[in-house]
């Protein structure tokens, strides 16, 4: 491989086994929203080899959000080139700002033509991430209307913390369909949020970031993708402290600038890369990983039998071998359950039940935010795994069960790459079709597993 080609391959996330076509930077075949097909998947081979994360989806989408607080240039770096990602910077660009890839990973936004917060129904119902327009239109423009947003069917997904924290910054928020929030005149407030929502956490910090006065954010969610915008308003004129603990203080700044930041690369596309070890038994090496937000991670594949080891930037899986589910002390069944940060992270409980499902024991995962997250299992119990499903929240998995073929459909980011792995890791051939929802979250998945050593091909779905 020559240096080129190196160079190409890093950009996209993975060092590649073999040989393997770069794409030019702007083919976006595998972000579109049109580019559905199917992935027919060849299970039951062993992987090898190196591969990166992207950067955090998660991350990007408020960062993106909050270019619009500013006249002048952001710039965006390590930005995964994924269909949630191109859709926020279609509603962007909607909204009057000016959007340009620089390079592969690094996307320019100016925002100076932003004259309307009204965000069109047709684009906001593309994504869940619509509604972190909310925060910083109404900061900017005193007003601002979007409809319900779109994005997973995972159970319900409350907007009130959001209208919470705009009103204790002295907005009003009227319901109408969708919602529109009014508040000319923002000012700091000391404020408990209801609950640690991520997303409303972050529309608190990006309205509070003009406010007039100190914003108190009690309660406050601290994932990593939290940080990464706290950082990147930092980077832009707004005194932050408090980052990457639940209380966090705004001096809001009367005009905010331009800045250049790197978003983090993805804890939770490096925990599905885990659970993809540990399924299809194969030793992996996560490269720049980011090792420092991984603790809560690394615990719960601990519990599971799946040991990693960190070596400076780089996680060595250990997926080769058994592996046993620890029992907790007398004999008493394990649980694996999610949390608000820094607990095991909600969107790795479908990675971590199709792991599990090869790890000798039992153990009972407990998703507690989401109720519908699960109802993906069934599909893992018609491709042989034993899985009970207790209720809405929660269900015990018995492994190790051998895992076969079969046609499966992704419901949502998660759940579909908790399908595909566990394609890789059954006997026979697997199709998966709906792909479109796993590119909503996961770069050119399919080009960067092949690049492993996976047998996976995109084929034309013949209901599109």
């Amino acid at each position: 491989m020559d240096g080129r080609e190196l160079m190409g391959a890093t950009a996209l996330g993975y060092v590649p086994a073999r040989r393997a076509r770069p794409r030019p930077a702007h083919d976006l075949t595998h972000a579109n929203p049109e580019s559905m097909g199917i992935f027919q998947v060849e299970g039951g081979h062993r992987l090898e080899g190196r591969i990166r994360p992207a950067g955090n989806k998660n991350a990007a989408l408020p960062c993106i959000a909050a270019a619009l607080l500013t006249d002048e240039p952001v710039t965006l770096h390590n930005v995964p080139r994924i269909r949630d990602v191109l859709t926020l910077l279609d509603i962007v660009e909607s909204l009057g700002a000016s959007v340009a890839w620089t390079a592969e990973h690094s996307v320019r936004i100016e925002a100076a033509g932003v004259r309307s917060g009204t965000v069109e129904r047709r684009l906001a119902e593309r994504i869940r991430a619509s509604l972190l327009l909310a925060g910083p239109l109404l900061a900017r423009l005193g007003r601002v209307e979007l409809p319900p947003p779109g994005g997973d069917v995972i159970g319900r997904r409350r907007m009130d913390t959001h209208f919470l924290a705009f009103e204790a910054l002295g907005a009003r928020v009227e319901l109408n369909g969708g919602f529109t929030i009014v508040g000319p005149e923002l000012r700091g407030a000391d404020m408990f949020l209801d609950e640690p929502s991520v997303t409303g956490t972050e529309n608190a910090i990006m309205a509070a970031a003009t406010a007039r006065g100190t914003t108190r954010i009690r309660n406050a969610a601290a994932e990593p993708h939290v940080q990464d915008l706290c950082h990147l308003l930092r980077e832009m004129g707004v005194a932050i402290d408090g980052v990457g603990t639940h209380v966090l203080e705004i001096e809001g700044a009367g005009r905010l600038g331009g800045a250049e930041y790197t978003i983090g690369a993805d804890h939770i596309e490096t925990g599905s890369f885990i659970g993809l070890a540990a399924v299809t038994g194969s030793d992996l090496v996560v490269e720049g990983a980011p090792v420092e937000h991984l603790d809560s991670t690394l615990l719960g594949f601990h519990r599971l039998g799946i040991e990693c080891e960190v070596h400076g930037r780089d996680l060595h899986v250990r997926g080769a071998g058994e592996h046993v589910i620890r029992q907790d002390a007398f004999g008493h069944v394990p649980k694996l359950d999610d949390g608000p940060w820094p607990a095991f992270p909600a969107d790795l409980t479908s990675i971590a039940v199709v792991a599990a499902t090869q790890c000798r024991g039992t153990v009972l995962i407990h998703e507690k935010m989401f109720e519908s997250r699960m109802y993906f299992t069934d599909k893992l119990v018609a491709m042989g795994a034993s899985i009970i499903l207790c209720d809405p929240h929660r269900v015990v998995v018995v492994g190790p069960a051998p895992l076969q073929g079969g046609v499966v459909e992704s419901p949502d980011i998660r759940a579909g790459m908790a399908l595909l792995i566990a394609a890789l890791g059954a006997r026979g051939t697997s199709r998966i079709r709906n792909v479109g929802q796993i590119e909503r979250g996961y770069e050119a998945i399919d080009e960067r597993l092949r690049g492993l050593g996976a047998r996976i091909e995109r084929i034309a779905d013949a209901d599109d």
